[in-house]
C-alpha cells in the first residue's frame, strides 16, 4: 500500500478478536497455554499481552499525540504485565474482554476523526523517540498480524516432532 489510508488498519482491527476466537475459542488447555519454551508465551499469554495494550498502548497514545498538551512523551508500555494480570482468568473470558475493549477502542479512534494533518503529528516513544500517529496506527494493526503469527507458530509448534519428513515443507516449523 502507497498510501497511508485510515481504514486499511481498521479492516484488520476490527478483524482480529473474530480471527483469535475462532482459533481459539473452546479449545484445549494443552494447545492454550503450551509455549515454545522457557521464556516464551502462549496463545493465552498473548491473549493477555492484547488487553494489557488496549488498555493501556494504542488509545492513550494517540491521545497524547493529539492532545494540545506539550508534553508528547509516552508513558512505557509493560510488555509482560499479562503474567500477573490474568492468573485467575480463561481464554474464553479473555478473549471475551479482548473483544469488548477493542470495540471500545476502535469506537474511539473513529469518533476522533483523525486527518492525514493529524497522522503527521508526533509523539515521544521511550525507547523510538519521536514517532507519528501514522506510525502508531500502522504499527497497531501489524502488531495484531504479528501475534496473531506468533500463536499460530506456537501452537504448530506443538507437532514439531510428530510431523516427522514433512517438517521440509512447512516454515512455520523453522
Amino acid at each position: 500500500m502507497k498510501d497511508f489510508d485510515l481504514k486499511k488498519p481498521i479492516e484488520i482491527l476490527e478483524r482480529t478478536p473474530v480471527v483469535l476466537k475462532h482459533i481459539l475459542q473452546d479449545i484445549s488447555v494443552e494447545w492454550s497455554h503450551a509455549n515454545e519454551g522457557s521464556e516464551t508465551w502462549s496463545a493465552f499469554d498473548v491473549i493477555g499481552h492484547l488487553i494489557h495494550g488496549e488498555k493501556t498502548d494504542w488509545i492513550p497514545r494517540i491521545e497524547i499525540i493529539l492532545s494540545e498538551s506539550p508534553d508528547k512523551n509516552f508513558i512505557p508500555f509493560d510488555r509482560f504485565a499479562q503474567s500477573t494480570e490474568n492468573q485467575n482468568k480463561t481464554l474464553s473470558q479473555l478473549l471475551d474482554q479482548f473483544e469488548k475493549i477493542r470495540k471500545i477502542n476502535l469506537e474511539k479512534l473513529k469518533s476522533k476523526n483523525i486527518t492525514q494533518d493529524d497522522l503527521n503529528k508526533k509523539g515521544i516513544h521511550p525507547a523510538f523517540g519521536e514517532v507519528s500517529l501514522r506510525q502508531l496506527i500502522a504499527t497497531w494493526a501489524v502488531h495484531d498480524l504479528n501475534h496473531i503469527s506468533q500463536i499460530t507458530r506456537v501452537m504448530a509448534f506443538q507437532y514439531k516432532k510428530q510431523v516427522g519428513p514433512w517438517i521440509e515443507y512447512l516454515r512455520i516449523l523453522k
